[in-house]
């Protein structure tokens, strides 16, 4: 189909765009547009106006920023599975954003309009859910910065104000931790049906703690609270997995139906837990 009329505006910089959004209720964003114009082509989403982003090259980067590492927001795909700091000392997101739809939508897309986007099936956020990471938004006032845990408020909702730009993405540096990202989709290029994000910390060759993540199991990306505090109660992979689906709400669609989702993010989490454990 096509998209219902708009006007279209290339953002100079951040705060160009900051002002954009402020004199338009119906102005949308635009990076990798992998999200958006599919919507719109459907008229399922219907903005009057697109404040196209993905020139502002201040916001494509990878840093070092002590314990932590530091992502530009406009970063796209293939340079986060790419980058030699995230390899090192992240490399669940390197991992996880080489597995991010094909080669086509991994150099278009962008880890900021992914995140920004909210879909419970999407990688990236379980994978920043699971890391504890932060986001950063910029608006009017200056920045702010966002916990991961707080940011996803329901499908394709976050905490960004309607006048606000995602500008960075923080993740920790795992150290000695293990880690896996386990995912099944009915194509290689579909999203999720379901998936886990594991990071475990190892005490004597077992599970000390872990943060466990999981896409597509609810509204949002959801943390597997009740597994997490099994393990850290000295609970074993198996029983700790029995756990996983308590607390969610998956949905039923073509991929699967709920209780399949259920049954399934047992398993992914069971083998997520044992590479983490095992790396």
């Amino acid at each position: 189909m096509i998209p219902a009329p708009f006007d279209y505006v290339v953002a100079e910089h951040p705060d160009h765009a900051i002002e954009l959004l402020g004199k338009r209720e119906d102005a949308k964003l635009l990076a990798g547009g992998h999200s958006l114009l599919p919507a719109m082509k459907l008229r399922l989403a219907r903005p009057a106006l697109l404040v196209d982003i993905g020139r502002i090259g201040d916001l494509s980067y990878v840093r070092e920023d002590g314990d932590t590492i530091a992502i530009g927001a406009l970063t796209r795909h293939k340079d986060v599975a790419g980058a030699a700091l995230l390899r090192e000392h992240c490399p669940i997101m390197s991992f996880t954003a080489g597995q991010v739809g094909d080669p086509q939508v991994r150099h278009r897309g962008t880890i900021g309009g992914s995140i920004a986007h909210g879909d419970p099936a999407s990688d990236l956020p379980a994978v920043v859910l699971a890391l504890d990471g932060e986001l950063v938004a910029r608006g009017k006032g200056g920045d702010r910065t966002i916990a991961a845990r707080d940011f996803f408020t329901g499908v394709f909702r976050t905490a960004i104000a309607p006048d606000e730009v995602l500008v960075e993405v923080r993740v920790p540096k795992l150290g000695a931790n293990g880690w896996s990202y386990t995912k099944m989709a009915r194509r290689a290029q579909d999203w999720a049906t379901v998936a886990v994000a594991a990071i475990v910390e190892r005490t004597n060759g077992s599970i000390g703690r872990a943060s466990i993540a999981l896409a597509n199991m609810g509204a949002t990306s959801l943390r597997a609270s009740a597994a997490e505090d099994a393990l850290a109660g000295g609970a074993s992979i198996d029983d700790a997995s029995m756990l996983l689906a308590e607390g969610t709400e998956p949905p039923s669609d073509h991929a699967a139906s709920a209780d399949f989702r259920r049954h399934l993010v047992r398993v992914l989490g069971r083998r997520a837990l044992e590479e983490a454990a095992g790396r």
